[in-house]
């Protein structure tokens, strides 16, 4: 019997599709990295129950930190992207999340930007609360430990291929981090929208993109860029297809970045077949239902494949794809 249903929902379901091929499938991922953050603040006394939290979120975080704040006694503050849609926000209002959207904006940066500016004036105004800061603070990697130890255990013995959205850098950066501590050969494999920070592509525009979640307009100190092994950079459409077919090949309807992550691996695994390839589905589907509802647009999987690039001058959409320590940007002698 569990104690609050944050910890049923946390909890992912490992999906063999393949015997070679396993989707680690969230109702909402980010529940573990708040639930683990949080319970760390209250363990060394940086936060006390009363105490009200706060951050800034695009969606599935701000249920992640309403739902650990609820499980614990503590107030929750969200600065929210126009992407919190009703379904959320009304699941905020009830739980007593005081919620604030910043104006709609087409630019990924100018969104961030507000979102930053306006949580600087909240903590300005209001000492007291303390920031999640969940794009930087490494107290967020805590609570997928159980997650990777629990792979390591399903998993059977060999090398893995794990692939996933980077966002914020924690899950996936700790899920590798944890399974390289297990003794596991992990390659780790992230997606990147373009326009994105984080990667290097943020001057390649894609003017549909709606899964903001998996990159960023500013830099983010908890994605840790030497654990990397490649990048995918995809574009709306490309998503689109990996997510469509995801549902009509195994019935798991799940968000953008998990369509990407799926696409990626279908590549991956044509070019190694010797690993375990694991594909993280962060979310359900439920907050895309009109990109889905342009599911006759998708394209098949085998009729797609990624451009190689060797530089990131050469990234191009709609899917690009390099060994990422061969064109990572190297530091300036002199």
């Amino acid at each position: 019997m569990y104690a609050h249903i944050a910890e049923v929902m946390k909890r992912p379901a490992l999906v063999r599709l393949q015997p070679d091929l396993v989707c680690l499938r969230f109702e909402t991922m980010k529940i573990y990295s708040a639930l683990g953050a949080v319970r760390h603040l209250l363990d060394s006394g940086a936060v006390k129950p009363g105490d009200t939290l706060v951050d800034s979120s695009s969606g599935i975080y701000a249920q992640a930190l309403a739902l650990a704040c609820h499980r614990h006694g503590l107030r929750c503050h969200i600065v929210g992207s126009t992407t919190v849609d009703r379904t959320l926000r009304l699941q905020l209002e009830i739980l007593g999340v005081t919620l604030e959207q910043v104006e709609p904006s087409n630019d990924l940066r100018l969104d961030q930007e507000l979102r930053v500016r306006r949580l600087t004036e909240i903590l300005r105004e209001n000492p007291s609360y303390h920031w999640m800061r969940q794009y930087h603070d490494g107290i967020h990697y805590h609570g997928y430990r159980e997650v990777a130890e629990a792979l390591d255990r399903e998993l059977p013995p060999g090398g893995v291929s794990l692939v996933g959205g980077v966002g914020s850098g924690a899950s996936t950066g700790a899920l590798a981090t944890y399974l390289q501590e297990a003794g596991r050969d992990v390659s780790l494999v992230g997606v990147q929208p373009f326009g994105s920070v984080t990667f290097g592509s943020e001057k390649v525009p894609d003017p549909d993109m709606i899964i903001a979640g998996i990159g960023s307009a500013i830099p983010f100190e908890n994605v840790r860029h030497e654990l990397y092994d490649r990048i995918h950079w995809m574009n709306f459409a490309c998503a689109l297809s990996g997510s469509v077919e995801l549902l009509r090949a195994t019935g798991i309807f799940a968000g953008l970045s998990s369509g990407a992550a799926y696409l990626a691996t279908h590549w991956q695994r044509r070019e190694n077949t010797s690993r375990t390839h694991v594909f993280v589905a962060a979310d359900t589907g439920h907050r895309y239902v009109e990109a889905y509802a342009q599911h006759r647009q998708a394209q098949s999987l085998e009729a797609l494949s990624p451009r190689e690039i060797t530089s990131l001058d050469e990234l191009k959409p709609p899917w690009s794809t390099a060994s990422w320590p061969d064109v990572s940007p190297r530091p300036r002698s002199g």
